[in-house]
């Protein structure tokens, strides 16, 4: 009988793979004759197939993703050279669509969609010599027969990984750059059966469920079925989901207000704010209600946000880009996450490249590098900005000090132009530790914003020194007197009156 790996690359050690252990919950006979093995792509490819063929197998199944595609390709070209005679299945989305801009031409076959039944068939026509079509196209599984996969998630996977669990698949939105949109219909599970599921998982230590459903709350009696699962427990935990930023109806907001802080984690995807350049991507916009939305998580709620916006969508300027940020900043003081527009293949943005002069890089993750409005230079210009965003905003370390930045002003003008002005003195984004940020920014604020030095680092005090045991930076020593006195009157460094 043939031994079957299933595998993949994930981005990091503690992502898992929910596609292989659907694979493996349906694999029916041959379930008994294979194993899953998962890497991630830090790992040496050589080592990985030493790994994989030190198992002796008739077929490896490989998931191909925009992360890992180059590196699944070389796998591929290794695992062939060593071991021509073991068939090399790929699946995944990277091979789900055509054109595919990564050879992958030296695997044997190519399973496109929804692998979990499909893979099972191939395998059965692989065994008996029957499978006669390198490309299998895409079928629509019935979700409601399909074998669950969450017992297939080991010890090690609930103690140190995160555990992902979906209630459903598709998307009823037409958004031209997500491959979601391609789906004809939202298609559901049974919830009765995976909630009895989620409580196997549960009373097996698991306490980080991350959802990766595209529409949580487009059925209402559902996601309050799965809010309530939760609200019944007693433990820490947290639980994220991907929202629809329109859909908040007062049952389900009356569920997220029951929520401590920080079990429930949701991400919105905004994308624009500009209604003509949302029309530009079939995308729907009801703008009142998303602003009362964030406002109400905002302020009635203690949910963990997290908003996206998409650099480089056809038709859109840098300034109507800012000002899509600068009314996400003043709506809400959550995580706010800054994409680059990649061209996947499969979906329709490419119906605008003419018209909007759309340039797109063809190695992943074929980011956009330039448009009718945008140059490359802006574009580089945007990926820093979307770095040191990600340093100064989203990591929460400069709550205090980084709004002295824009004050009353445009919190996107000032923040550009401190990105180009941080990049001067770095020539990097990456590497650059937490000190060496505060000082940048200390020395902007005072030399550049002309702002007095000791109102800066008052604020910065409080968030560098949040932490018990921090040394006080040396740049600051000599602005923390006032911050010391405080200290010891047991006001952890805040001006009583702050308190």
């Amino acid at each position: 009988m043939q031994k079957i790996i299933l595998t993949t690359l994930n981005s990091r050690f503690t992502h898992t793979s929910l596609a292989l252990r659907y694979i493996y919950a349906n694999l029916q006979e041959y379930q008994q004759y294979s194993q899953i093995m998962e890497f991630s792509i830090n790992d040496a490819l050589q080592s990985i197939t030493e790994k994989l063929l030190s198992q002796n197998p008739t077929i490896i199944g490989i998931g191909v993703y925009i992360w890992n595609a180059r590196e699944v390709a070389e796998l591929v070209h290794l695992l062939k050279k060593i071991s021509p005679q073991t068939t090399i299945v790929l699946g995944g989305p990277e091979v789900s669509y055509e054109p595919f801009r990564v050879n992958f031409d030296e695997a044997d076959f190519i399973v496109q969609g929804e692998g979990d039944f499909i893979f099972y068939e191939l395998c059965k026509d692989i065994n008996n010599n029957t499978a006669n079509k390198r490309i299998i196209k895409k079928t629509m599984p019935e979700l409601k027969k399909m074998q669950l996969p969450y017992k297939y998630y080991t010890d090690s996977d609930i103690a140190n990984r995160y555990i992902y669990v979906e209630i459903s698949r598709g998307c009823p939105f037409d958004c031209e750059f997500c491959l979601s949109s391609m789906d004809e219909k939202v298609r559901t599970f049974n919830l009765d059966e995976v909630l009895n599921e989620f409580e196997i998982l549960w009373q097996r230590g698991a306490r980080a469920f991350k959802f990766v459903d595209r529409t949580f709350n487009i059925n209402i009696k559902t996601a309050n079925k799965i809010l309530d699962f939760f609200l019944a427990k007693d433990e820490v935990y947290f639980a994220h989901f991907e929202v629809i930023p329109d859909h908040f109806p007062d049952s389900l907001k009356e569920k997220i207000k029951k929520f401590n802080h920080g079990a429930l984690q949701l991400e919105i995807g905004i994308q624009t704010l500009n209604l003509e350049v949302a029309n530009n991507i079939s995308r729907q916009l009801k703008l009142d209600k998303i602003k009362e939305n964030i406002r109400f998580l905002e302020n009635d709620s203690e949910a963990h946000i997290h908003l996206d916006l998409i650099v480089g969508l056809p038709g859109e300027s840098l300034d109507s880009f800012g000002k899509n940020l600068d009314e996400l900043v003043n709506l809400s003081s959550c995580e706010i996450q800054l994409g680059i527009l990649k061209k996947l293949s499969g979906t329709q943005i490419n119906r605008h490249d003419i018209l909007h002069g759309m340039v797109y890089s063809d190695i992943p993750p074929y980011d956009i590098l330039k448009n009718n409005l945008l140059s490359f230079n802006d574009i580089q210009i945007m990926k820093r900005f979307a770095r040191f965003w990600d340093l100064f905003y989203n990591s929460g370390n400069f709550k205090n000090s980084l709004p002295l930045l824009w004050k009353d002003e445009s919190c996107y003008e000032n923040f550009y132009k401190l990105g180009i002005w941080i990049y001067q003195q770095t020539d990097s984004t990456w590497k650059i530790s937490l000190v060496r940020l505060s000082e940048l920014l200390f020395i902007y604020l005072s030399e550049i914003k002309k702002i007095p030095p000791q109102e800066i680092a008052d604020e910065m005090l409080k968030d560098m020194m949040k932490l018990k045991g921090r040394a006080i930076p040396p740049f600051l020593k000599p602005f923390s007197d006032n911050f010391k006195s405080d200290a010891k009157q047991g006001t952890s460094g805040f001006n009583k009156r702050q308190v």
